[in-house]
């Protein structure tokens, strides 16, 4: 019983290590996806160079919690709920190691975009809408901690708006295209960052069914509909 009982202590705190790395890889996102809108509203390419730098740290941490979520499997051979709790965390790093090469995507666009007048309005759109994305991972990320399946569902419905501000950003873009052809390099970029952050509330959404998933061991049963039918997925680089 005293063995069993150091296992367990064993494994919780490695475990807690390892959830430890997923927050501060969490934290890191949250500021990568608000420095890269960021740097396109205020048009500083020196930040968006920072963004684009700081997505090796993100890499690196998806990295190490793979490694040591791999490790606790083969030393510690946990079962059932625990077992799942594991694994989780290799899909929420994944995700989360996704949601920051979309930040960094943007970063990359900014510089062409800086090359261009602005388009009325649209950084500004574009920043409510990251900022959308940004609460929803910093909820999904406490539904985790916090094992609140009913606030990782309510952050997966909250992907539906992120969805129909990405289709009216696109509406305007082609508005703007079709009112003057000069605009269309500057557009399709901008639009190219709009889909970026719409992918991100996927990943975000994909973290809120793993939670109910981790918590309940169910995957949540209604299919999510994709609100987005305006233009097919945008290349990401």
């Amino acid at each position: 019983m005293v063995e069993q009982e150091h296992i367990a202590s064993v494994f919780d705190r490695d475990l807690e290590a390892i959830q430890a790395m997923i927050m501060k890889m969490g934290g890191l996102v949250e500021q990568s996806i608000d420095q890269s809108i960021t740097a396109l509203v205020n048009r500083d390419s020196e930040l968006a160079l920072a963004v684009r730098s700081a997505d090796k740290t993100i890499d690196a941490l998806e990295e190490q919690v793979s490694t040591e979520a791999a490790r606790v499997i083969a030393l510690r051979a946990p079962q059932a709920s625990d077992l799942r709790t594991v694994l989780s965390v290799f899909r929420i790093a994944a995700n989360l190691e996704r949601i920051g090469d979309y930040s960094k995507n943007i970063a990359r666009r900014t510089g062409v975009v800086l090359e261009h007048d602005r388009i009325d309005g649209s950084s500004e759109a574009l920043r409510r809408m990251a900022r959308s994305v940004e609460m929803m991972l910093k909820d999904v990320l406490d539904a985790y901690i916090q094992r609140d399946p009913d606030l990782a569902l309510d952050v997966r419905a909250r992907d539906h708006d992120v969805d129909q501000m990405y289709d009216a950003l696109f509406r305007n873009y082609l508005t703007h295209m079709m009112e003057d052809p000069r605009n269309i390099t500057v557009c399709m970029h901008v639009h190219f960052m709009a889909k970026n952050v719409e992918r991100m509330g996927d990943h975000v959404t994909s973290i809120a069914e793993q939670v109910v998933y981790l918590v309940t061991g169910e995957v949540p049963d209604e299919e999510r509909s994709k609100m987005s039918s305006v233009s097919p997925d945008a290349p990401t680089a």
